[in-house]
Order: structure tokens, then sequence, then C-alpha cells
């Protein structure tokens, strides 16, 4: 059994993230429309019904806001904190027809072959999670949308096979753009996103030697490159800026497999 994974998309117009191991297939997120969600797991060579569940990390419309749409239409679970519940309700998102399954951030559960672990991020959501998904061998470490790192983190994210990391913005670049002042303050917040140098930092105090893959994601396509976000991983692991991968808006990153 290999465990592998693909971004479809990653961004703030939309995140979308598949992880496979044996024969049990599960979507992180849906930010994109349901027709697109189909298209791009067309082209990764998946159909809905290759599917078991949605996971969700929080209730922002970039990772959620087709969720229940999509799962509706596909009769797919969906697995969500009660706070991320109460956000989407409070949203005017319609659950009817869904099966949800609302989990204690604090225990892992298992879904077929795949083994879940999530934890609580410091992010501007009702109850936002991240996740570590094992085939239990490997370990793969999906993290974006929290705006500084914490204990609870760093020690979920120990001796990873593989890290789907944030890397939302360059400083410099969302201070001298166009966002509106309050926007900027709260990207650069303790519960908003993380510059490529900060997750260079949080990257830089993990334990890194299994590492087989590490992907920057949820670039901002305005206050971003991916030269830079590439250059500040790169910094921390000490490797070649062309080892690390990036998961675009436009087509996220292929298949990686760990093993």
């Amino acid at each position: 059994m290999t465990l592998r994974f693909a971004a479809l998309a990653s961004g703030s117009k939309g995140n979308c993230l598949v992880a496979e191991a044996g024969g049990t297939r599960v979507l992180l997120d849906c930010g994109l429309a349901p027709r697109e969600a189909a298209r791009r797991l067309a082209h990764a060579g998946l159909a809905p019904r290759d599917l078991r569940a949605i996971l969700l990390t929080h209730e922002h419309g970039d990772h959620a806001g087709h969720a229940l749409g999509f799962a509706r239409r596909h009769a797919l679970p969906v697995w969500l904190t009660e706070g991320t519940l109460h956000g989407l309700l409070a949203e005017r998102h319609s659950a009817e027809g869904v099966a949800l399954r609302v989990f204690d951030p604090r225990s892992p559960f298992a879904l077929g072959d795949l083994q879940i672990w999530p934890f609580a991020v410091p992010h501007d959501a009702r109850e936002p999670v991240q996740y570590v998904l094992s085939d239990g061998a490997a370990r793969l470490g999906v993290l974006t949308d929290l705006g500084t790192g914490a204990p609870q983190v760093e020690a979920a994210l120990s001796e990873l096979d593989a890290l789907v990391l944030e890397c939302n913005h360059d400083e410099a670049m969302l201070r001298s753009g166009t966002y509106p002042a309050w926007l900027k303050a709260r990207i650069a917040g303790p519960f908003g996103h993380l510059s490529n140098a900060a997750a260079a930092r949080l990257l830089g105090s993990l334990e890194r030697s299994r590492l087989q893959h590490v992907i920057a994601a949820h670039l901002s396509q305005q206050n971003n490159r991916p030269e830079l976000a590439r250059a500040a991983l790169a910094g921390a692991l000490g490797c070649a800026p062309a080892w690390i991968g990036v998961a675009t808006q436009d087509s996220g990153c292929g298949w990686r497999a760990l093993g």
C-alpha cells in the first residue's frame, strides 16, 4: 500500500487536495465549484465516485464554499468540526441531504486505509484544523491557513514524509501592495496566513529527516511569487530551490507518492 497525494488547486480562489492509500481516497477541502472539482479530479485520473469522503479544515469559502454541494451531488459524507459546521450554517450553506460527521479535533479517526490526525491551528475561523494523513507507514502533513506556528502544530508535524505548507505572501510585497490596510493587517496577523519567512522558520523547527516532498501552497497571486516561496523553504532545508514543489491556483500539483 502506498500513500500518495495531489493538489487539485491551491490559493485564495479555491483549495482542493486528494489523498489516497490502498482503496481509500479522500478530498481535503472543496473550494472549487462541483463541475470544476470533477474536471480536475478527472485530470488526476479519478472521478467523484472514487472518493470515500470530504475532510474540511474550516468554513472559509475558498476551502469549504462548495463542499456541501459537491457532497450532496455525489453522496459523500463530510467530516468537519462542530465549529466549522456552525460557520457554514451561519453563512447560509444548506446541509440538507448531506451526511455530516462531526469530529473532536483532538481525536484521530480512520477512513478505510487512511488514518487521520486533525490538529487545531491559529486562524480566524470558528474551529479550524489541519491534518496529518497516514497509511500506517508514511505520513503526509497538510498545513495551510494559519497565522503563526504553535507548539501543537510543531508536535503534529514531527517525522513527516511529505508536507504541504502554506507560503501565502512575501512580507515586503504585502506591505507595498495595493490591499487595504485592514486586509494587510489580517493577513499578516497571528490568525491570518503564513509568510514565506514564517513558513521557513516553522519548517526549520521540525524534525525533517524523513521528508521526501515539500510543497509550497496557498501562494497569493498578488503578494507572492513561486521563486520566492521556493527560495525561502529551500533555505530552511539546505536544498536546491528546484527540489521544492509548488501547488498553484490553476493546476495544483501532480501526484506525489510516498514510499
